[in-house]
């Protein structure tokens, strides 16, 4: 069984409860059910969130040796962390970064992401479907990719 990584930055503890408007009501828990529904068969899912950027490091760290791809929404950290860039560039399976909102329609600071410099793929805008997505296209490209 190959083990895709969904891991979640700060705040995101919180959806569903902070700023519905713009991330909606759904929960970090609904969000595990659709990337559990959207695993092929032969993946599963592991989802992580922590509010701490050196956690989020040490669990990329680790996913290095016992993951096949990685879905991050790094939330803040996506305008403000070179220290997850350089975390992420260590990591060699896939990487979709996904944002619940469109980004580029916000303010001006969240149009720019250092974690873009990494990813193999960037979803923005599609509500926690683009967390679904981003799984889909780990489980295509490691289901490519020699055992």
């Amino acid at each position: 069984m190959k083990t895709i990584l969904v891991l979640n930055g700060p705040n995101l503890n919180l959806l569903g409860k902070r700023q519905p408007e713009i991330y909606g009501r759904e929960t970090l828990d609904d969000v595990e059910r659709l990337c559990n529904a959207a695993c092929a068969d032969g993946f599963r899912i592991r989802l992580l969130q922590s509010n701490h950027e050196g956690q989020l490091i040490d669990w990329i760290h680790e996913a290095r040796e016992t993951t096949c791809g990685l879905v991050l929404n790094p939330a803040a950290f996506t305008h403000t962390s070179i220290a997850i860039l350089d975390a992420l560039n260590t990591y060699e399976p896939p990487v979709i970064e996904v944002h619940i909102s469109q980004v580029h329609k916000r303010e001006a600071f969240r149009h720019h992401s250092y974690v873009s410099l990494r990813a193999d793929g960037v979803i923005a805008g599609l509500g926690l479907e683009g967390y679904a997505a981003g799984v889909r296209r780990i489980c295509q490209l490691a289901s490519s990719q020699p055992q």
